[in-house]
C-alpha cells in the first residue's frame, strides 16, 4: 500500500469529523463567493441601470420628477401603467446627459456641441442631448439607494455567516488532524514495543525518536495545514469556476487552462522535492542521533576533553542539513509566488486581448458588471492556487515523513499475547544451541547444559565468551539459529514471549530506572501489585531500611535513570523489581559488580532468600560471589570448557581455578596496600 493510501486510511478514522468540516467549508465558500455576483447586480442593475430608457408614467412610487413629468425606468414600470414620453440618460466620462431619443447601450460615447454620439462597430448614432446637473443626477439615482443598501447589508450578513462556518471548518479539521496524529503516534509506539531487540542493535535511539516525534509532527502538518488548505482551495476553485460559467461560458472555458498548468506544476515540483525532503529528514534524524549520543555520554566527553571533536561532528551534520534545506529553499522560491504572478499576468493579458475584440463583436455581450465580477473571480481564483502552491513543500515533507514512519511500522513485529501459563517449575535445558548476531559469526556453538528446578547456575568467562547471549536467548530477546531451549520440557519458541517473560525476573549490571517514584519503578505500573508486596520485596532484598531513611520512603521521586540515587540504591530497586513478580527463573547479570561493599553485603545476605523456590542464573566476574552455586559453567568463545561446583572446579585446577586464584591474589594485594 502506498504512503498516500495509508495516510488516507488514517484520515478515514476521523471521516465523520472531516466530512462535517468540509460541509461547513462548502457553505462558507458558497456564501463568500456571492460577493462578486452581488457587486455585478449593484453595478448592472443599479449603477449602470439608469442608462436604460425612462418613461413618463405620472406620479408613481419610484418615479423621478423631471421637467414637469414623472419618469420611471422601463424595467420597473408596473403592469397596467401606460408609458408616455421616453428619455434616456447617457454617461460620458464623469458627466451625465439626457436625450429624448433612444440610443444603443453599448459602444463608444462622445458629447460635443449639444450632440451625443454612440459608435458601435461600423455604425454611429447621433442625438441631441443636454447635460444633467448634479442634483438632477442624484434624483435619478434616488430610487436605487435603498436597493443598494439592502444588497450591501445582505453581503455583510453573508460575510458574518461565512466567517462563522470558516471558524467551524477550521476547528473541526484541526481537531480531526490532532486525533489522527494521536492514533498514528500511539500505533508507532505500540509497534516499537513489539519490535525484537535485534532491530534496535543497528538503529540509534535518536533516529527512532526522530521518527516518532519529528516525522509524525510533519505528518500532522499534512492534516492540519495541507489537508485544510487543499480541500478549501479545491472547493473554492470549484465554486469560482461554477460562478465563471454562470457569468460567461467563453471566459470560463478560457480560464480552465489553469487546471492542466497547475497539475503539471505539482507533478514537476514533487519530482524534485521528494529527493530533497528525503535528504532533509535523513540528516535531521542523524542530528537527533548525534545529539542523543552526546547527551548520554556527556560525562565521558567532558572527562576526556572531546568537546571540540563532538562539536566538529555536530557542525558537519548541521551544515549538511543546512545545504539540503537550501536546495529545498531554491526550489520553493522558483515555484511559488513567482510562477503564480506570471500566470496571473498572462490571464490579465488574455482578458485584455479578448475585450479588445469588442469593436469587432467578440466581446460585445459583456456588461460592466460581468467584467467586474470576472476580474474579481480571477483574482480570487489565484488565492486558492497560491495556497496550494505554498503547501506543496509541506505536502512533500509530510509524504516523506509518512514514508519514514510507515517504513518503521512495516518492520516485522511480534504481537503481544494475552495467553497465560502456570508458573513453571524452572527446569531449563539448552540442547545443542548455536546462535549468532551476524550471519555465520556464531557466539554460541553447540552449547548444551541443564538447570534443574531451584538450582543456581553461574556463568563465568572472559568478555565475549557468550554469557550475556545465553540470557538473551533465555528471555527470547533473540532466538537461536540451531538447537533448542526447553522450559519444563517445552521449546520456549512455542511459548509467546510475553507469556514466557511473565515468569522471569532479571537484574542487570546497570539497572534502568524510569521517571516516577521508587514504588512505580518496582511495580512498573502493574496495578495487581499491592504496596504491601512492594514493601515485602524490598525487605527480602534488604533494602527497606535503606529507603526508609528517605523523606518519602517508597514515594521518593526518581529522576530519569535514577540519577539522584546511588548505584547501590538503584540496584536494590532492581532486585525488588525482579522479586515482586515472584519469578520462576531469576537472572542476575553481574548484578553486584558496580555496588559498594556495604550494599553488596546486604544483597549477598538476601541472595539465599531470593533463590528459594526458583531457578537462578548468575553472570559474575567476581568469582567469590558464586562459590555456593549448584553449577558453574565456564565459557570460552561460545563453548563450555568446564562445568561443576566451586570445589569440583578448584580440584581440577583448570581455567576456573586459575581465574579464582588470580582474583584472590589481587584482592590480598589490594588489602596489603
Amino acid at each position: 500500500m502506498t504512503v498516500g493510501k495509508r495516510l488516507y486510511q488514517y484520515a478515514l478514522t476521523s471521516k465523520k469529523t472531516i466530512i462535517f468540516a468540509l460541509i461547513l467549508l462548502s457553505v462558507s465558500v458558497a456564501a463568500e463567493l456571492t460577493g462578486p455576483f452581488i457587486a455585478k447586480t449593484i453595478i448592472d442593475e443599479h449603477i449602470m441601470g439608469i442608462e436604460e430608457p425612462w418613461y413618463d408614467t405620472g406620479e408613481q412610487e419610484n418615479a423621478v420628477p423631471y421637467q414637469g413629468g414623472w419618469y420611471m425606468r422601463e424595467s420597473r414600470i408596473p403592469d397596467g401603467v401606460e408609458p408616455g414620453n421616453a428619455l434616456q440618460i447617457v454617461q460620458v466620462g464623469l458627466n451625465f446627459y439626457v436625450t429624448d431619443e433612444l440610443l444603443p447601450f453599448d459602444g463608444e460615447k462622445t458629447f460635443e456641441n449639444g450632440q451625443l454620439t454612440v459608435t458601435h462597430g461600423d455604425n454611429s448614432y447621433t442625438a441631441s442631448a443636454i447635460p444633467l446637473s448634479a442634483s438632477e443626477v442624484l434624483s435619478f439615482y434616488q430610487p436605487e439607494m435603498m436597493p443598494v443598501v439592502y444588497w450591501l447589508l445582505f453581503y455583510l450578513g453573508l460575510i458574518l455567516f461565512a466567517s462563522f462556518f470558516q471558524y467551524g471548518q477550521r476547528f473541526y479539521l484541526q481537531k480531526a488532524a490532532n486525533r489522527i496524529i494521536q492514533r498514528l503516534r500511539t500505533d508507532v509506539f505500540d509497534h516499537l514495543s513489539r519490535l525484537p531487540v535485534r532491530f534496535f542493535d543497528n538503529l540509534p535511539a535518536g533516529k527512532v525518536v526522530a521518527r516518532v516525534t519529528n516525522d509524525t509532527e510533519a505528518v500532522r502538518e499534512l492534516y492540519v495545514a495541507v489537508l485544510a488548505n487543499f480541500f478549501s482551495s479545491v472547493i473554492y476553485m470549484i465554486g469560482i469556476y461554477t460562478a465563471l460559467f454562470l457569468l460567461d461560458m467563453r471566459l470560463a472555458i478560457g480560464a480552465l487552462i489553469l487546471i492542466p498548468i497547475l497539475y503539471v506544476w505539482v507533478k514537476l515540483y514533487r519530482k524534485f522535492a521528494s529527493k530533497y525532503n528525503h535528504e532533509i529528514r535523513s540528516k535531521n534524524s542523524e542530528i537527533n542521533a548525534s545529539l542523543n549520543e552526546s547527551i548520554q555520554g556527556m560525562e565521558v566527553i567532558q572527562a576526556f576533553r572531546k568537546e571540540p571533536q563532538r562539536e566538529e561532528k555536530f557542525a558537519l551534520l548541521n551544515d549538511q542539513h543546512f545545504q539540503a534545506q537550501n536546495k529545498m529553499l531554491r526550489l520553493n522560491s522558483m515555484t511559488s509566488h513567482n510562477l503564480t504572478g506570471v500566470l496571473r499576468n498572462l490571464i490579465l493579458v488574455a482578458l485584455i486581448w479578448f475585450l479588445g475584440g469588442a469593436q469587432t463583436g467578440v466581446g460585445a455581450m459583456l456588461s460592466v458588471g460581468v467584467l467586474y465580477a470576472f476580474v474579481d473571480y480571477m483574482n480570487r481564483l489565484f488565492e486558492p492556487i497560491n495556497r496550494i502552491v505554498n503547501q506543496l513543500a509541506n505536502l512533500e515533507q509530510a509524504r516523506v515523513a509518512g514514508e519514514r514512519v510507515f517504513e518503521l511500522m512495516d518492520e516485522k513485529g511480534i504481537d503481544v499475547s494475552e495467553e497465560k501459563m502456570e508458573r513453571p517449575k524452572g527446569s531449563v535445558v539448552f540442547d545443542k544451541v548455536s546462535f549468532c548476531y551476524k550471519e555465520d559469526e556464531y557466539v554460541l556453538k553447540d552449547l548444551s547444559f541443564e538447570a534443574k528446578p531451584g538450582e543456581t547456575i553461574a556463568l563465568v568467562g572472559h568478555t565475549g565468551s557468550g554469557k550475556s547471549s545465553i540470557m538473551n536467548l533465555l528471555f527470547r530477546f533473540y532466538d537461536c539459529q540451531k538447537g533448542e531451549i526447553r522450559l519444563d520440557g517445552k521449546n520456549i519458541q512455542d511459548i509467546p514471549r510475553q507469556t514466557l517473560r511473565e515468569h522471569m525476573g532479571i537484574v542487570l549490571q546497570e539497572p534502568y530506572l524510569f521517571t516516577g517514584t521508587i514504588a512505580t519503578n518496582i511495580t512498573l505500573g502493574r496495578s495487581d501489585i499491592s504496596r504491601e508486596q512492594v514493601e515485602e520485596a524490598l525487605r527480602l532484598v534488604g533494602g527497606y531500611d535503606v529507603f526508609s531513611r528517605m523523606d518519602n520512603i517508597l514515594d521518593e521521586e526518581v529522576k530519569e535513570k535514577g540519577s539522584t540515587l546511588s548505584s547501590g540504591e538503584r540496584q536494590l530497586i532492581s532486585f525488588a523489581r525482579a522479586l515482586v513478580v515472584n519469578p520462576a527463573i531469576l537472572v542476575l547479570d553481574e548484578a553486584t559488580s558496580n555496588i559498594d561493599t556495604e550494599t553488596e553485603t546486604i544483597i549477598q545476605q538476601a541472595m539465599d532468600t531470593l533463590k528459594t523456590g526458583r531457578t537462578t542464573f548468575i553472570i559474575a566476574h567476581r568469582l567469590s560471589t558464586i562459590k555456593n552455586a549448584d553449577q558453574i559453567l565456564v565459557l570460552d568463545k561460545g563453548h563450555i570448557t568446564e562445568k561443576g561446583t566451586h570445589h569440583e572446579l578448584m580440584e581440577r585446577n583448570g581455567h576456573y581455578a586459575k581465574m579464582y586464584q588470580l582474583q584472590q591474589q589481587v584482592k590480598e594485594e589490594t588489602k596489603a596496600v
